[in-house]
């Protein structure tokens, strides 16, 4: 990014900025969910519990359906970062300085948003800007007909999931009015790489295929997305150090709202209250909302 002392927010070129490919790269959630645009702080998603069929008699009359229609709610979190950099080190450092910020910030980023959308184990609050995956699967909800937890499967030992755990994880979603085999992926944490390896089903065959060529790997045939910010933490964080997990998702109901960003602004040393200093500031953001549609299209190991 260009010095710039218009202290305005530019956003990034979604299909040319290295910062947005950086982010699709690192980022299941940005790479997968469905997106919704949002020119508000909130907005109003139909979710429907589905729409039944009867058998209809000629000149018989249509039954109705009593199927139940709600709605998921999002709103907009805002997650950035704000770095303060000597004028110096801009204009005597041979490497663009800024770029390299930007970087930083964009692989941050889309680790601790997966982090927030998938795996943050609390409710939503201080440092919890959203209903985490986790979270919705480990809580009641009695309108739709959900009991916490139906949907999680824990590891009896850490680190070494049984084939019996991976597949009643994904058994969990196939089982489901949700289930899509055309569209399902698993999203994982790379510590699952290693315990995979040596998980046969039982005639001896792998489960986990290492993809070659540009295809990617997969599990029981479901495409796997790896994420680094796919580990349990109480709140959202880029360094999330809980236990890994594997979601079974959808990704038609993975709703990300986007209602600005990425996008950066920078504040000159040499203007305002930043005079006094020789320190321009660099800041970066992206809001973002985000919600599952329903709990019974995803499943989770937990590792």
């Amino acid at each position: 990014m260009a010095r710039n002392t218009a202290e305005a927010w530019l956003p990034e070129e979604w299909e040319t900025s290295k910062v947005v490919q950086s982010v699709i790269q690192n980022s299941a959630i940005e790479d997968l969910s469905s997106p919704v645009t949002m020119g508000s702080d909130t907005k109003h998603v139909p979710r429907t519990a589905g729409m039944g069929v009867d058998v209809v008699d000629k000149g018989g009359a249509y039954g109705e359906d009593t199927s139940l229609n709600d709605e998921v709610l999002l709103s907009v979190k805002k997650l950035g970062k704000a770095a303060r950099i000597a004028e110096e080190d801009i204009d005597d450092s041979v490497a663009d300085l800024i770029q390299a910020k930007m970087m930083g910030w964009a692989k941050s980023y889309a680790k601790m948003l997966d982090n927030a959308c998938l795996a943050v184990t609390a409710a939503p609050g201080t440092g919890v800007p959203f209903t985490s995956l986790y979270s919705l699967l480990h809580t009641t909800d009695a309108t739709i007909g959900y009991t916490a937890d139906t949907n999680i499967t824990v590891a009896a030992t850490a680190g070494a999931p049984s084939y019996s755990e991976f597949s009643t994880a994904v058994g969990n979603v196939e089982s489901g009015d949700y289930f899509d085999p055309g569209s399902m992926r698993a999203i994982a944490h790379p510590a699952f790489r290693k315990a995979l390896r040596g998980v046969l089903d039982t005639q001896q065959r792998p489960i986990f295929i290492e993809g070659l060529n540009g295809t990617p790997d997969t599990i029981f045939t479901v495409p796997i997305r790896w994420s680094l910010g796919a580990r349990t933490s109480a709140t959202a964080t880029a360094a999330p150090t809980g236990r890994p997990i594997m979601a079974f998702v959808n990704p038609e109901l993975m709703l990300l709202g986007r209602r600005s960003g990425p996008e950066s602004v920078f504040i000159d040393g040499r203007d305002g209250l930043s005079a006094l200093t020789d320190e321009s500031i660099l800041k970066m953001r992206a809001r973002r909302a985000w919600a599952y549609g329903h709990p019974a299209g995803a499943a989770i190991l937990v590792g």
